[in-house]
């Protein structure tokens, strides 16, 4: 189970509206071995485009010399698809490599409401997994 607070789901969702019709997409980075998500960090998608979404290597690479010097991982990985359901795609299965992480995936393809899914993808298997929103970790 994914428990997030109501803070960064709001993050990601903004997120997502603000790129449409592009794909968003971007991490959650916590303390290592937490499944805390904590550090909201929204993403630039190199690939600018409403059917497909790619990190930009070089903020990628710093991303992950960031989380490395701060004992951090990335708990969350997220991207938007704009007009399709919030369940990944074949790509986004084919390039899930962290096992550790949850891959959020958030529809923007109607105005009325937002579809906020999470999955742990590993060794091409999808499982879907519940989110639980809170105020606050206490």
């Amino acid at each position: 189970m994914l428990t997030i607070d109501r803070a960064t789901r709001d993050a990601i969702l903004a997120h997502a509206r603000n790129d449409h019709p592009d794909e968003a997409c971007g991490v959650v980075a916590g303390p290592e071995d937490s499944d805390r998500p904590a550090r909201f960090i929204p993403m630039l998608n190199a690939a600018r485009s409403p059917t497909f979404y790619e990190f930009d290597s070089a903020d990628l690479l710093q991303l992950y010399k960031e989380m490395a010097a701060n004992d951090e991982e990335p708990v969350v990985i997220y991207h938007s698809h704009t007009a399709t359901e919030a369940y990944p795609s074949r790509t986004d299965i084919a390039y899930a490599s962290e096992p550790n992480a949850h891959y959020v995936l958030v529809s923007t393809r109607t105005d009325d409401t937002d579809e906020f899914r999470s999955f742990r993808i590993v060794d091409g298997v999808v499982t879907e997994e519940p989110v639980e929103v809170v105020e606050s970790y206490a």
